[in-house]
């Protein structure tokens, strides 16, 4: 089943304005869409695609790149093995899984260089970095993130429609309380499934919950695999699985020993750069001054990680069990689980701003005479202003973090947001928008 997904506009201006001189490398974690956007993109934009799977291609496939410096032979012994005629300027290449054929993605200079056709390269991060040591990485390749499908996507697969809920947006006024019931009922559906589309397909399909459950624990084992290549110990996975753990605990930046169950040492420290690289997981950093450029008050020793889907966080939350029974997926739909769910909450909201382009910051400080902190959950840039959001599994409370910090920097904070289940409304000069109406933020939407 293939989804519309926003990263096809992208390859479309790639092939208008950059695909002569570049080829386009489709980077991301496992099972995000990788391969399935390219081939269908092939398929709808070009005359004919040549694709290469080096997950299972031939040897007489792969020994075509021992000679690329003969291009003419290449194209022609390509189209002999694979039956396929190309093009010039009408047909595209796609090196799927080129990770695992270093060669080929180091042929991409000649190849571009040739100027006969298109290509297009698909890879998991982890398993790039860990095969590019020995081979000349090409300039003449332009990147695109591919991230788990977001929710606007996900409104699309399901038949909600997402410009219905921006166009509520705009208004500025409350919902109501039963279609704002509704709207959380459908962005719980959203965390509960997540954006893997292996997950989104089977929940379209009728699936019951325990069965997307049992594949996103497959996705995450392909991980927990990858993981294994960079570090056999299995210390890469700890971390990854320590994530919802100690987002539930409220501390105020992760903590590796936690994770670790030792003293954080140089080479975790490597590792974990490994892991954020990998895109599955998303790193949000403290700034140290938010008067000042976020990016340039980014504290390396004090961050947050959180799970790039929100469907495979859920399944962490219960990963000690077989398979998360239905009742534990209706309960988290009804809003019932036991367990507070702000730091879930948490974890969607910066999936949804990841997915704008944006990097993930936070803020903290000490209360005056205490041991205790103040923390804004995340920071935006709004041009030389700031906007602060604090994120809220009710919207019904204390919010005194969001309140202080605003008197804080009363001359650098454009606006302050509360993102929780309350309808739209605004108290105190501070805005609540409900979990589901995130992306249409202003200050957070830079796309």
């Amino acid at each position: 089943m293939f989804f519309k997904r926003k990263i096809y506009d992208e390859l479309k201006i790639w092939k208008e304005k950059y695909a002569d001189k570049y080829a386009v490398l489709l980077e991301g974690a496992r099972r995000v869409g990788k391969s399935t956007i390219a081939e269908q993109f092939a398929k709808n934009e070009y005359r004919s695609y040549i694709l290469i799977d080096f997950s299972k291609t031939s040897k007489d496939i792969k020994d075509c790149f021992d000679d690329i410096y003969n291009t003419d032979l290449f194209f022609l012994r390509l189209q002999a093995f694979t039956g396929i005629d190309l093009y010039k300027n009408e047909s595209v290449i796609i090196f799927d899984e080129v990770q695992l054929f270093p060669k080929a993605r180091q042929a991409i200079k000649h190849l571009v260089a040739d100027g006969r056709y298109h290509f297009i390269e698909t890879g998991s991060l982890i398993s790039i970095k860990k095969n590019v040591q020995d081979i000349l990485i090409p300039s003449e390749e332009m990147k695109i993130q591919v991230h788990p499908m977001d929710y606007e996507e996900f409104c699309d697969a399901v038949g909600n429609s997402y410009l219905a809920l921006q166009a509520l947006y705009k208004t500025n006024k409350s919902v109501g309380q039963g279609l704002n019931k509704k709207l959380m009922r459908d962005i719980r559906i959203y965390m509960a499934v997540g954006g893997m589309p292996q997950a989104v397909e089977a929940y379209v399909n009728g699936d019951n919950f325990s069965m997307i459950d049992q594949i996103k624990r497959q996705i995450i084992n392909l991980y927990e695999d990858d993981f294994k290549k960079l570090d056999a110990s299995g210390r890469l996975s700890a971390i990854y699985h320590s994530i919802p753990a100690q987002l539930a605990k409220g501390v105020k930046k992760f903590r590796v020993s936690s994770a670790l169950g030792k003293r954080k040492s140089t080479n975790d420290e490597k590792m974990l750069y490994d892991l954020i690289e990998s895109k599955t997981i998303l790193p949000s950093y403290n700034s140290t001054d938010p008067r000042v450029s976020l990016s340039q008050t980014k504290d390396f020793n004090s961050y947050k990680l959180y799970i790039a889907d929100t469907g495979l966080f859920v399944t962490l939350m219960f990963i000690d069990r077989p398979v998360a029974e239905n009742e534990i997926y209706a309960k988290l739909l009804s809003d019932k689980l036991p367990a507070n769910l702000g730091y879930l909450y948490e974890n969607l909201v910066a999936q949804m701003i990841t997915a704008t382009g944006r990097e993930l910051f936070y803020h903290t400080w000490e209360k005056k005479d205490s041991t205790h902190y103040y923390e804004i959950d995340f920071l935006i840039s709004c041009g030389e202003k700031i906007a602060a959001i604090e994120v809220k599994s009710s919207g019904i409370g204390k919010h005194e973090s969001i309140s202080v910090f605003r008197k804080r920097y009363s001359k650098d904070v454009k606006e302050c947001y509360i993102i929780s289940q309350k309808d739209i409304d605004k108290i105190d000069n501070i805005q609540y928008v409900p979990v589901y109406m995130t992306a249409f933020i202003e200050n957070i939407n830079i796309k």
